[in-house]
C-alpha cells in the first residue's frame, strides 16, 4: 500500500504536471513560465506547478500577471491552489483580489482498493451514457442538487465525449418508479445521481468527478456504487490511481473505502467588477 506522501508525489508528478498536454479541445492555453492560464467556454482557470523554489517577487508577479490578463478580457478566473504550494502564494492571491471558495480534500487511492466500494441498491440502475438527452438530464439533476443553473455541464460533458470519447465515462443512476421514496408514479425513470470518470492521458490517473445524489436518495450507497463502477472501468483502461477533489460530504466515505487525503485544494476566484 502506498503512503499518503507517495500518493501526493505521484499526483503532483502525473496530474498537476501534465495539464497542458491533456486539455479538452475547447480549452486554450496561455502559458506564463511555470504558470498555465487557460480559457474555456465556461470559467477560466490558472494552474501552477506549486512554484517551489521561486522567489516571493516572482510568485507575486505570476499572480498579478494572471489577474491582469483576465481583467483585460473581462473574464472571471479560478486559480487552483494546493496546500503544498509556495507558502506565500495564498497571501499574494488574496492581495490581488482573488477570493477563496470552499476548501476541498485531494483524495488519492489505488484503483484496486476501491473495486468493491459498494453495490447498486435495489430499485436503482447504473448505466453509461453519452447522448445529449441524458447529459441534459444529468445537468438538470445537478442544478437541483446545487440550487444553481448547471445547464452548462451538459455542454462541457458533450464536448469531452465528442473530443475524446475514450477518456471519459459518464454514469447515471436511475430509479425505478417503485423505488421512489414518495411512491409516486413518474412518467420516466428518475436520474437520482450521476458521476463520471475522466482519464488523464499520459498518466496512470483517472479523476472521479461529479458524484452528486439527490437529497432524498442519499444514504443508500449509490455514491459508493458509482465509485466501484468507475474503478472497474478504470481498471479495464489500465489505470493505477484514482483522484478526487472531495467535499466534506464525500471525503469520509472515500477514506473508509481505502483512499487517502494527501492535500487540500482551494479555488481562488477573481471576478471583474461590474462596469
Amino acid at each position: 500500500t502506498s503512503t499518503p506522501a507517495e500518493l501526493l508525489a505521484a499526483h503532483d508528478a502525473q496530474v498537476r504536471a501534465t495539464v497542458a498536454a491533456r486539455m479538452p479541445l475547447t480549452w486554450t492555453p496561455h502559458p506564463d513560465g511555470r504558470v498555465l492560464r487557460v480559457t474555456t467556454p465556461h470559467r477560466a482557470f490558472v494552474f501552477s506547478d506549486g512554484l517551489a523554489g521561486v522567489s516571493d517577487d516572482e510568485v507575486e508577479g505570476y499572480v498579478r500577471r494572471a489577474r491582469d490578463f483576465f481583467a483585460e478580457r473581462n473574464e472571471a478566473v479560478e486559480w487552483k491552489y494546493y496546500s503544498n504550494d509556495h507558502p506565500r502564494l495564498r497571501g499574494f492571491l488574496e492581495a490581488a483580489g482573488f477570493v477563496p471558495e470552499d476548501e476541498e480534500s485531494v483524495v488519492v487511492g489505488r484503483v484496486t482498493d476501491v473495486l468493491d466500494a459498494g453495490r447498486v441498491p435495489e430499485g436503482v440502475t447504473i448505466r453509461a451514457v453519452a447522448g445529449r438527452a441524458d447529459l441534459d438530464r444529468i445537468a438538470a439533476m445537478e442544478s437541483e442538487v446545487w440550487s444553481q443553473d448547471w445547464s452548462w455541464l451538459a455542454d462541457d460533458l458533450a464536448d469531452r465525449v465528442a473530443g475524446s470519447p475514450d477518456d471519459i465515462a459518464v454514469l447515471v443512476a436511475e430509479a425505478d418508479d417503485a423505488a421512489r421514496p414518495d411512491h409516486t408514479a413518474h412518467p420516466a425513470r428518475t436520474v437520482v445521481a450521476a458521476a463520471w470518470l475522466v482519464v488523464m492521458p499520459g498518466t496512470r490517473f483517472g479523476g472521479l468527478w461529479g458524484g452528486s445524489t439527490l437529497a432524498e436518495w442519499r444514504g443508500r450507497g449509490i455514491y459508493r456504487a458509482l465509485v466501484a463502477e468507475r474503478a472497474r472501468i478504470a481498471r479495464a483502461k489500465g489505470l493505477e490511481f484514482l483522484q478526487v477533489d472531495a467535499s466534506e460530504d464525500s471525503r469520509p466515505i472515500l477514506e473508509r473505502l481505502g483512499t487517502f487525503k494527501v492535500a487540500t485544494t482551494i479555488p481562488y476566484v477573481w471576478t471583474p467588477r461590474a462596469s
